[in-house]
């Protein structure tokens, strides 16, 4: 089972993984009446495609996955610089291509139509059409989830968003990746939902081997600033400034400098996503593969998950603007401390993940320890049976009689 096989890799492995398919990846804007095999030809000149899908996003677009990170240098080579009678072009050289052809139209095209991948979830009315035929609750619970998680082609365009703005970052930093955080990655994301990117300059000390032995030690002369947050803010302007200026697609690009955590906002319109870009943030990563672990345990925790927000947001009690509302992370937090109060608990506590934790998953963040296993495979499952619709209505009825002014929620013990 696919499914499976790729649920029982780390949050790690998944990441590594990901980050490098999308670094063999390009976009191309395709005209509306296409050749399919016309177009992999061509690109095929420049190397082996791994994998490609169509989707409509302000007409066709292509992704296309190389085998070898080296065929993209190729195709870049072989692509022209656009003519520009009334604009004056940014000459900067990215993996976004418009594909056209040259000839008239008629005997490119082919009889069979593109297959398109949704990147959007179902309109309401067609998923309360589903549910309808769906012979129990649970089956429904089952289909909302299936309608609005994302996709495996929206994961891969969410990698690319990143990849795209690693390459302005690298032309700086050539060592930091952009990595995306939260619910692009924590197996709880929606179609439709933002894309949360982080600037991580971990990698860079990796590769140094300061020169420990002998009578001296080398090291990089540096800017110097006196806070971390300074730096984060001049870094973060820079870069904001970048996709500004030369990024193509990338508009709408807000520095939100003064905030508690600094970031970038823009919309990435090849990928149609919207954005936030930070500079490293070790908790968020922690948390997103806290969630990853539960999400993968068993096939009920998304399940709940995506009811109880989907609920939520129908009834008013979330809302996509900032303001005094519960959040989607709050109410996910919920969930998961219901399925660990059940009897038997259907996920472990914080504390039994961090028992199971080896070396490698050694963890402390700003004083704060933060390790728990990252191996899939030591965590034992459930051996609780109950269906979703039954832990739906008890869901309700817990929190119905929980008296938050006296008790808190912590997911640790």
């Amino acid at each position: 089972d696919a499914e499976v096989s790729t649920r029982k890799k780390t949050f790690a492995e998944v990441q590594t993984e990901r980050l490098d398919q999308a670094e063999r990846t390009v976009l191309i804007k395709c005209p509306s009446k296409l050749n399919e095999k016309k177009l992999l030809q061509y690109l095929s000149s420049h190397g082996n495609v791994r994998s490609h899908f169509f989707f409509e996003n302000r007409g066709i677009s292509a992704l296309i996955e190389f085998s070898e990170k080296s065929s993209i240098a190729s195709l870049q080579d072989a692509v022209g610089i656009p003519s520009a009678s009334e604009y004056h072009v940014v000459p900067f050289k990215s993996r976004l291509f418009t594909f056209t052809l040259k000839k008239p139209v008629s005997q490119y095209v082919e009889e069979t139509p593109l297959h398109l991948s949704p990147q959007c979830h179902i309109p309401v009315k067609d998923l309360i059409e589903k549910l309808c035929l769906a012979d129990s609750v649970s089956s429904q619970m089952y289909i909302l989830l299936n309608e609005y998680q994302l996709t495996e082609e929206n994961i891969k365009l969410r990698f690319l968003a990143c990849s795209l703005v690693q390459d302005f970052a690298r032309a700086y930093f050539p060592d930091s990746t952009v990595k995306p955080f939260g619910s692009s990655v924590n197996t709880f994301g929606k179609l439709g939902s933002d894309v949360d990117m982080f600037l991580d300059f971990r990698d860079t000390g990796k590769h140094a081997t300061k020169l420990k032995k002998g009578p001296f030690e080398m090291e990089y002369q540096m800017k110097r600033l006196p806070s971390e947050r300074l730096a984060t803010q001049r870094i973060l302007s820079v870069i904001g400034d970048c996709l500004d200026n030369f990024g193509p697609g990338c508009v709408n690009v807000q520095k939100i400098l003064n905030a508690r955590c600094p970031l970038v906002k823009f919309s990435h319109q090849p990928t149609g996503f919207q954005c936030d870009l930070s500079v490293s943030n070790s908790i968020a990563i922690r948390s997103s593969e806290l969630l990853y672990i539960y999400g993968c345990l068993d096939s009920r925790v998304r399940a709940l998950v995506f009811t109880i927000r989907c609920w939520a947001r129908v009834h008013g009690l979330t809302n996509s603007a900032p303001g005094t509302w519960i959040t989607n992370f709050s109410l996910t937090m919920m969930v998961m401390f219901f399925l660990q109060q059940r009897s038997p608990p259907i996920i472990p506590t914080l504390d039994q993940l961090k028992e199971l934790a080896d070396e490698k998953d050694k963890h402390i963040i700003g004083g704060y320890d933060c390790s728990f296993v990252s191996d899939l495979r030591k965590i034992k499952p459930t051996k609780n049976t109950e269906t979703l619709d039954v832990l739906l209505g008890e869901f309700f009825e817990y929190f119905g009689n929980f008296d938050f002014r006296k008790n808190s929620i912590n997911l640790r013990k």
